[in-house]
């Protein structure tokens, strides 16, 4: 997904969206090593393809979750317990739509995430900074490619953690 370039003109300036390329957003479920049930994943990254290549797409991350304040690190921020948080999640029709200012960007659910969601009413989301531009939209992402991205402790030392609620829309 590209960036949304509809903000005010200063702000989008000060981030320059267009240094962070294209970026996508992908979901999975895994067991939680605390309780053991399913907790759903999001997971957004650059392909470092924007103005800048890859250095300045992660220059590009870092900016914009500076402006969210979501740091940088192996810590998270819960959402639930921060008034006015910029960042939103809205799960509907088998679609998750991440909105954060600056850009909108949305995916695909498998259903063992839908049902983890049902379940926990939030989702673990993970911005690298770091571009991943193995995984283009259109090229299939293993489990073990995943596995690998994720798990690599520079991309996660290097990320922003956030636990996210869910939003439904309301019939």
């Amino acid at each position: 997904m590209v960036p949304d370039v509809t903000s005010t003109p200063s702000a989008v300036r000060a981030i320059r969206p267009a240094r962070l390329g294209t970026l996508v957003v992908i979901a999975w479920s895994g067991e939680h090593p605390d309780d053991e049930r399913d907790m759903p994943f999001l997971l957004a990254y650059a392909l470092g393809d924007g103005e800048g290549g890859p250095e300045g797409a992660e220059t590009a991350a870092r900016e914009l979750l500076d402006a969210v304040g979501l740091p940088v690190g192996t810590e998270y921020v819960d959402a639930a317990e921060s008034t006015g948080f910029p960042v939103t999640l809205l799960v509907e029709a088998g679609q998750a739509v991440l909105t954060m200012p600056h850009l909108t960007a949305q995916c695909t659910v498998p259903p063992e995430w839908l049902a983890a969601v049902r379940e926990r009413g939030q989702v673990y989301f993970i911005f690298a900074t770091r571009p991943w531009p193995d995984a283009a939209p259109g090229v299939p992402v293993t489990e073990d490619l995943l596995r690998e991205f994720v798990g690599d402790e520079a991309v996660l030392s290097t990320a922003a953690h956030c636990l996210l609620p869910v939003r439904q829309l309301r019939g």
